[in-house]
């Protein structure tokens, strides 16, 4: 059995909100935690597509450079303003079952489409 917890984060240099299910006892999170996260299409360096498969194989990639890595499918995108202030994005991934909401501004969707196959890589 995995205990996942739902971890909730705000960005500290944009208006961001981030809800996020994590299989915390493989990778404990900590409340008042700082942590860098970065969704991304490819894990290649050089920022080459990625193929579908991963595989180390000797090769440098930017898993190597984080401490937590999930492979997810952006499954929604949508827009709320009910908060009667400017219109945010809402962004939904799910790695395997594992949820992610982020809520932002809309340029932080700019680059994002639904059925895209991002990476999420995360590091205290």
């Amino acid at each position: 059995v995995m205990l996942v917890n739902r971890s909730e984060a705000r960005c500290e240099q944009f208006d961001m909100l981030m809800e996020l299910d994590v299989a915390t006892d493989v990778y404990p999170i900590h409340t008042g935690e700082n942590f860098t996260m970065v969704l991304t299409p490819t894990l290649n360096l050089d920022g080459t597509p990625d193929t579908g498969y991963y595989t180390e194989a000797g090769r440098k990639t930017l898993a190597g450079k984080y401490d937590y890595v999930m492979h997810g499918k952006l499954y929604k995108i949508s827009e709320d303003s009910s908060s009667g202030h400017a219109t945010k994005v809402e962004i939904y991934v799910s790695f395997g079952g594992l949820l992610m909401l982020v809520k932002g501004d809309p340029w932080s969707a700019a680059n994002l489409k639904l059925d895209q196959r991002p990476f999420l890589i995360r590091k205290v």
